[in-house]
């Protein structure tokens, strides 16, 4: 299984990879993770792959590989698009965050990204997902949202992810992003 998870800076986009790659790990999967950051620290892009099999060999997702994508911004799934393979499934936040150049006014936010997605994906899913994370309480448990969203497309077992988050989230922390996991789910 092929998950590239792609947001911006601050959105959570490296815990949801790391309780992806523990739900995997408690599984017995062999797992392998990757980062990209860009600029992140300044809301600037920020990927990350994650794999799992029996075996897998390399970190890196291929092009036109990815099972699935989890986007945590519309942009930023566009810029993800090239990674799914043709009958992958992708899951975007509905949300926009406007990168610098849009802020400065140096380049303008593409207005038919939605559109541009469903021509390209069969399955895409758009969530609107800061909505769903602030009912949890906590508006930063937006990619715990998500993960939810994204729980049944991977066949594992809700549980599963529940015993990842309790092993991979702060105890301080814990409630909120289980509220927001069971938010995501439902949907």
């Amino acid at each position: 299984m092929n998950i590239l998870i792609s947001g911006v800076g601050g959105q959570g986009t490296l815990l949801s990879s790391r309780i992806l790659g523990n739900v995997a790990l408690n599984l017995g999967y062999d797992v392998k993770l990757s980062e990209v950051h860009g600029m992140a620290q300044r809301g600037g892009s920020v990927v990350t792959h994650v794999r799992y099999a029996e075996k897998v060999y390399s970190p890196i997702i291929d092009l036109g590989m990815a099972d699935i994508i989890v986007a945590f911004e519309e942009l930023e799934a566009v810029r993800a698009l090239p990674y799914l393979k043709k009958d992958g499934r992708i899951f975007v936040n509905s949300r926009q965050i406007m990168p610098l150049p849009v802020l400065s006014g140096a380049a303008k936010y593409p207005s038919d990204i939605r559109e541009k997605i469903k021509q390209q994906v069969k399955d895409a899913v758009f969530v609107d997902a800061l909505e769903l994370a602030e009912l949890s309480g906590n508006k930063r448990t937006l990619n715990t949202v998500m993960l939810g969203v994204v729980a049944k497309a991977t066949g594992i077992g809700r549980e599963h992810f529940i015993a990842a988050i309790k092993q991979t989230v702060k105890p301080a922390l814990l409630e909120v992003n289980l509220k927001a996991f069971d938010l995501g789910f439902k949907l």
